[in-house]
């Protein structure tokens, strides 16, 4: 497994998202940088959290020329039921076959009760608006997550 690292170029992407719209890194080069995170599961307590913090910061990033885009494996349906039922203002891409998770480096063997298995290491990756990244975090946490993000954007 291939972990990012802080200064490299970010690995290219173009997934389609709630709306199946396509969305690729490249619509924001040279305009916004983006925060890129990756989370286990649609509704559940600790990715809803995450995205409901995103979601409160979300006119701040914008300020910032940010946007805020999270990725699961979950299908484009399951992220717009997600966004309805909690009234998101995240970008959601679905990875159904896990390839933007390998490519990133979160598809990770997780070990849970005692059993191991693979799974998305809730990640985050902050990407300037030249396409390189400033920032890699790997297992972080799901509450109080945002607003440390928000403060590392407003330093580039």
């Amino acid at each position: 497994m291939t972990k990012l690292t802080k200064q490299q170029a970010a690995p290219d992407f173009a997934l389609l998202n709630a709306s199946q719209r396509e969305v690729s890194l490249s619509d924001f080069k040279g305009k916004n940088n983006v925060v890129l995170y990756f989370y286990p599961r649609d509704d559940t307590p600790g990715c809803t959290l995450e995205a409901q913090e995103f979601t409160a910061l979300a006119s701040e990033f914008a300020s910032l020329d940010t946007v805020v885009i999270g990725v699961s494996k979950d299908s484009c349906k399951s992220h717009q039921s997600f966004i309805d039922k909690y009234n998101l203002k995240v970008e959601l891409l679905a990875d159904p076959d896990g390839v933007l998770c390998e490519r990133y480096g979160v598809w990770q063997e997780k070990v849970k009760n005692g059993e191991a298995k693979m799974g998305i290491v809730r990640s985050t990756f902050i990407i300037n608006k030249q396409g390189v990244l400033t920032s890699v975090e790997y297992g972080t946490a799901s509450g109080g997550h945002a607003p440390l993000v928000l403060e590392k954007i407003k330093k580039l």
